[in-house]
This record gives C-alpha cells, structure tokens and sequence, in this order.
C-alpha cells in the first residue's frame, strides 16, 4: 500500500504546487490516485492556511475529495492543530463528516483520549510512533494498541545518509505492534532512503508534497502524482532486493 500525503503542514510559503483549498487538494488526491496511490493523508486547512480540525473545514475536505475517489481518507489529529487535549477530542466530537481514519501521534498529550474519541465514532486510527519520541514505548503498553488500524513509524531523521539506520532503530524499538501491520516513511532528506527500505522491507509506506518536495535527482516535484509515480517506481526496484 503506497499512500499520499497530500499537502502536510505546509502552506503557501512553499509554493502554488502545494494544494491548501479542499478543491485543489481533492484534484492533487485524484491524481496521486490515478497514478497509483490506494490511500490518502490530508490536512484540512483554515482559510489562513493553517492546519485546523474544525468540523466545516474537515467536511469541505472530505466531500471534495471523496467526490474524485473513491479510495480510503485519513485526516492529521496533530497537536499542532489544536495544541490542548481536551478541545482536540471536543473538536473529534462534532464532525460532521467523519474521514476512513485519522492519524494520532502517541508522543503527544493526549493521545490516548483522541485515539479513544475516533474510536467511539467509528474512524480507524494510525497510531503515529515518531522516532526519537517515546511514542513507541507508551503504544506497545497502550491497552488500545490492539484496536488500531496500523502503526504510522515515522523517521524524523532527515540526513539521507543516516536516515535508513534511524529507521530500522524505530523499528526495533517499536518491537509489539499488537499485530497491526506497520506503513514507514521518512520525511524531507530522509524520504527516499526510508521509502526504498519500507520496499525492501514489504512494508506499507507513503509520499507526498508532506514528505517531500523534492524527487530523488534533487529536482523539485511538479505534483504529488509525480511522487506518487516515482515512489512506486523506487519501491519496486528495492522490493526485488535484500533487506
């Protein structure tokens, strides 16, 4: 499974490539998907641009994107966009529209109560486990590990030259993943290192304008379709070797 990260935390500062209004991000997903992307990541935007988890934003995102495709939606739940715990799951609670699943980083407060809060209504939870994070340790003794859709291992190490071994590190930390299956992916230098060793590895993985902007040849990417196009290509080629 190759999922998009459509657009991330970035914002216009990053260039008119990166889609922020639910039209252009519905438009990017049904590209990345035409492409080859069987699952989406997004980040609902407030007018401003910011990530926001607002039941009208999230909605807008939702239905835009689902009228282009038909494959699974996830959305972020990070602290970021709503920085105190209590109004995140608050914010949970009033979608309208609810995605396929959401993503909830275990290092973050809260955590266990948002992931918690998608669960009482029905969405799947990516249990985020950042390297570099405690987040492995409090998901392998968390008492909803079991329930949840897959581990997200994200490598936070973005030196391409070291950003493979971060990754087996967090793998090998991680040790019980309840038996959820696990998508790892890396982000900026990191992102091609760690997408060739989730092929490698037969692990599920993602790419995106949230990852990277940036193709493996150091050219900046048109669209997240065309990372989309290269990653399937990169993980193919690591697939047929060894581990």
């Amino acid at each position: 499974m190759v999922q998009v990260c459509v657009n991330g935390g970035r914002g216009s500062g990053d260039g008119a490539l990166v889609p922020l209004s639910p039209g252009a991000m519905a438009d990017s997903a049904a590209e990345a998907v035409a492409v080859g992307a069987s699952d989406i990541h997004v980040h609902p935007k407030s007018p401003c641009g910011e990530d926001t988890l607002s039941p009208k934003a999230v909605a807008a995102t939702l239905e835009q994107i689902r009228s282009r495709v038909a494959v699974p939606v996830g959305v972020t739940t990070g602290a970021w966009a709503e920085p105190d715990p209590a109004a995140r799951v608050a914010r949970i609670r009033e979608w309208t529209v609810l995605p396929d699943h959401a993503s909830v980083n275990w290092h973050e407060p809260g955590a266990e109560q948002v992931a918690a809060a998608l669960l009482e209504r029905g969405v799947a939870v990516e249990a985020g486990i950042w390297s570099d994070t405690d987040g492995a340790a409090r998901f392998a003794a968390s008492p909803l590990g079991p329930r949840v859709l897959r581990v997200l291992a994200e490598v936070t190490d973005q030196v391409p030259d070291t950003a493979e071994a971060s990754a087996r590190e967090l793998l090998a930390a991680l040790g019980s993943t309840h038996g959820r299956s696990v998508l790892l992916h890396g982000e900026e230098g990191g992102t091609w290192p760690v997408l060739r060793l989730a092929g490698r590895l037969g692990l599920a993985t993602r790419i995106g304008l949230e990852d990277t902007l940036f193709l493996p040849d150091g050219q900046r990417a048109a669209s997240n379709a065309e990372l989309v196009a290269e990653g399937l290509v990169q993980y193919e080629r690591a697939r047929h070797r060894a581990p």
